[in-house]
């Protein structure tokens, strides 16, 4: 066992303590945080079996936990490539692969957006705290495209300026599964917390976590059971777009948290558009898709420096441009 990993045995005064807080007890220099992220990740077994944070200890059992090393105070420079849309002195605008966690949270310690920055740019903003360098704003996880990475501290508040006054025009790509019944459409629905699912937001008015939101959307393209949509997001709320197309029941592609569905096949595209075949060369079982359908298309900013009316575009990914390929056949055939 490492010199973090230490064996305890439960004393009668301990019996019926949750393992989370007998292990903080042990541990009065760590974080409740950081000993949660060690039951999570498996370090905890009593009697040699790896427990939940709820187990209630008893008396006399054995205690075995390694705990995790702290994460730094930033980020760590990492040299993951990065495709770069825009730079300058001031700022920064990065195509974002789907999979990339934007910041380090529970979970994501490496291979995020922010060490990647750190390891490019000399100089980032801190004016998002140590664990943010540079980033302005956000994208889900699974969500591509563009973000803007502000160089000082300077020019980041001018961003922030921007997104907070919503100036900004973001435009968002997303294939959804089912047909809106409109060309175009503002859903206009606030948001709060999710009353028993912590990962989700939930659609909720005059709760004290509600705030407003409105989502534009226009209807590009149109397949059997399937829509490209051109989303303009009016608010930047968590999870607003894939929570408000999924309430006009047209939930973002392959969006496991809000569309119940992760993957998608050539099989199951034949299946919902009742087509025995397609021409394009893919294996039935072949996966197009497994991450939510949903890209940062273009950003429309104000330089912080210049007062330039700027405009980036990311490019579709390959993923989203091969669902397309096989719905367009769909319609070809009729």
């Amino acid at each position: 066992m490492s010199n973090l990993g230490r064996c305890f045995q439960v004393t009668p005064e301990d019996e019926g303590q949750r393992l989370d807080v007998y292990l903080s007890a042990q541990y009065p220099e760590a974080s409740r945080v950081r000993i949660r992220r060690g039951i999570d990740q498996g370090e905890a077994k009593v009697d040699q079996r790896s427990r939940k944070a709820s187990f209630r200890v008893q008396a006399g059992q054995s205690v075995e936990f390694t705990l995790p090393v702290a994460p730094p105070s930033g980020p760590e420079p990492e040299p993951t490539p990065l495709s770069l849309l825009y730079e300058d002195d001031a700022i920064a605008v990065v195509d974002k692969p789907a999979g990339m966690v934007v910041h380090p949270a529970k979970g994501h310690w490496s291979g995020t957006l922010a060490s990647a920055l750190v390891y490019h740019f000399d100089q980032l903003s801190t004016h998002g705290g140590k664990s943010r360098p540079g980033i302005v704003h956000r994208l889900d996880r699974d969500t591509s495209g563009a973000i803007v990475v502000a160089k000082t501290d300077e020019v980041h508040a001018h961003l922030a300026a921007q997104f907070h006054d919503r100036t900004v025009q973001k435009e968002y790509l997303a294939i959804v599964m089912g047909c809106p019944d409109r060309d175009r459409d503002l859903i206009d629905r606030p948001i709060g917390e999710h009353p028993t699912h912590r990962e989700k937001k939930a659609l909720r008015s005059g709760h004290a976590s509600s705030r407003e939101a409105q989502t534009f959307y226009e209807v590009e393209e149109r397949f059997p059971g399937y829509a490209l949509l051109r989303v303009f997001p009016k608010t930047g709320r968590t999870h607003q777009i894939r929570l408000h197309l999924t309430s006009i029941r047209c939930p973002v592609l392959c969006d496991k948290l809000y569309g119940g569905q992760s993957r998608l096949t050539v099989a199951e595209i034949r299946r919902r558009c009742r087509q025995k075949k397609l021409a394009a060369d893919f294996d039935p079982e072949y996966a197009l898709l497994e991450r939510q359908a949903l890209h940062a298309h273009r950003l429309k900013l104000t330089h912080p420096v210049s007062g330039e009316e700027m405009e980036f575009t990311a490019p579709l990914p390959s993923d989203m441009q091969e669902v397309l390929l096989v719905l367009r056949q769909v319609n070809k055939q009729g």
